[in-house]
């Protein structure tokens, strides 16, 4: 098969398409022919080794995927083969099949495309994690959304809104901003304006924000946190901007904030029954009709690293995904 191959922590320039064996079918384990896959922030940092943890060499990246059922091992029930499903991986989706435990993969719903398939678990269960088992996100609370137009940014406008919250996405263009407001924001602001913070006191009411989605990091975290309400609850989630932070310990004291993790990663390990909680309440959104996600630009399967180019340099609208197969 085809697949995306890195074999040494480099630029995506030097990684290449390779023909490799199709991974072997062990008892539990089902067999997916790859449709699409959802490319995030973290997968180029992988490729070069920049991420917090490193995929052992050589590897295959991406870890959202969309396709259907080629082949079921021994002991799996409920997955017949041709059944479209969705699924997460630590690595090998950038691959034309992967294998994975048969507990990786739910089945597609119906009139949910493949790409839409693929843009839909990373970055909704960070984003729902985030908003209702840690802030503890409430109707009517004033909510800031760095990055708004990035895979996690649109995921969190959307359930921001489905949650009650006022919802006030922050982004750097105003192609993004707009793109921030059609998903559903309530107003959008330009955080590389040097008032920007007046700004979002005015927006606020001058009560501050009772909650930030931060996937950006980078000075614009500090500045977010200094206009953070009383009991306010800031969410790191990554550093798109390519820096990590330094908070002084004295701005939590005089605002009355809290600095909160989220690393879904751990989540199923740590909190399976709030995983579990998340992952139910998504689908049923997403059955329902009531989540859109935002597809971004699709590359076909040759044009990989154009995909990791859009991400690395923050252009992306949305979710980037790539076409593995038609």
């Amino acid at each position: 098969m085809k697949a995306v191959v890195v074999d040494s922590y480099t630029d995506i320039d030097r990684v290449v398409l390779k023909d490799v064996p199709i991974g072997d079918l062990a008892p539990g384990s089902v067999r997916v022919r790859v449709r699409a896959v959802g490319i995030g922030f973290v997968d180029g940092l992988k490729v070069q080794g920049l991420y917090q943890t490193k995929d052992p060499l050589p590897f295959i990246p991406g870890t959202e995927f969309a396709g259907e059922i080629d082949a079921v091992g021994d002991d799996v029930t409920g997955h017949a083969i041709g059944t479209p499903v969705m699924g997460m991986a630590r690595s090998g989706a950038l691959a034309e099949y992967i294998v994975v435990p048969a507990g990786a993969v739910q089945p597609l719903p119906a009139g949910v495309s493949a790409e839409v398939g693929a843009s839909f678990r990373a970055n909704y269960l960070t984003a729902h994690y985030a908003l209702t088992e840690r802030a503890k996100l409430r109707a009517g609370e004033q909510m800031l959304v760095l990055g708004a137009a990035g895979g996690v940014g649109t995921a969190a406008i959307q359930l921001g809104r489905i949650l009650g919250a006022r919802v006030i996405a922050a982004a750097s263009t105003a192609e993004k901003r707009r793109f921030a407001m059609d998903l559903g924001a309530d107003a959008a602001i330009d955080y590389t304006r040097p008032d920007w913070r007046d700004e979002l006191k005015t927006l606020t009411g001058g009560h501050g924000c009772d909650v930030i989605v931060d996937p950006v990091g980078g000075p614009v975290s500090l500045d977010a946190f200094r206009s953070i309400a009383w009991n306010g609850r800031h969410l790191v989630v990554g550093f798109a901007a390519g820096s990590i932070p330094a908070l002084p310990f004295n701005l939590p004291l005089l605002k009355g904030g809290v600095l909160m993790g989220v690393d879904l990663a751990q989540v199923p390990r740590r909190e399976p029954d709030a995983y579990q909680r998340v992952t139910t309440d998504l689908f049923r959104l997403l059955s329902e009709g009531r989540l859109e996600p935002a597809v971004g630009r699709v590359f076909a399967f040759a044009e990989f690293r154009e995909a990791f180019k859009m991400l690395a340099g923050r252009e992306a609208l949305g979710k980037v995904v790539v076409r593995v197969s038609a």
